[in-house]
């Protein structure tokens, strides 16, 4: 074989390679990507079935559910136009009230009943995460233009 024939063939097995170690990385990082969901989008089916996401909103008020003789909690994650019910397993932070915004992890089973693996709460009052806080000003504008819209004018004499 001639040296320029190894050179080639060397070049060619490193492209291949490279190819397989980019293609390996990319493999897990799609693995590990997690995708933030809104009650809203949820609801409406965007979210995917049986697959770990992320839900964020407000927990409403009066949904918080202690199981008796266990760790399960049940709650419910809204937007304020919509509410997911939440079923998590574990202690949660000590930060989670009623009211207050939530991210939780996990996955959404036939039912609509979303099976959290981890619950975040915010760690102060002025801190909310991005998505969370975006999906909360888009629901109180709609609720704003709804509730404009329901309106009656008053009628003149």
């Amino acid at each position: 074989m001639k040296a320029r024939h190894k050179r080639a063939a060397f070049i060619i097995a490193g492209l291949i390679a490279l190819a397989i170690a980019a293609m390996l990385v990319l493999n897990a990082f799609r693995s590990n990507l997690v995708f933030f969901y809104t009650p809203t989008q949820v609801v409406k089916g965007e979210a995917p079935q049986n697959t770990s996401f992320r839900i964020g909103g407000l927990v409403e008020q009066g949904s918080l559910r202690r199981t008796k003789n266990s760790l399960d909690i049940h709650f419910a994650v809204t937007d304020t136009i919509n509410r997911v019910e939440v079923i998590y397993s574990g202690i949660l932070p000590d930060l989670f009230k009623e009211d207050k915004g939530v991210v939780a992890q996990g996955k959404l089973d036939n039912n609509g009943l979303f099976h959290a693996d981890q619950v975040l709460a915010k760690h102060d009052e002025n801190y909310m995460p991005p998505e969370a806080a975006e999906a909360l000003k888009q629901a109180a504008e709609i609720n704003q233009k709804t509730s404009k819209s329901l309106v009656m004018p008053e009628a003149k004499p």
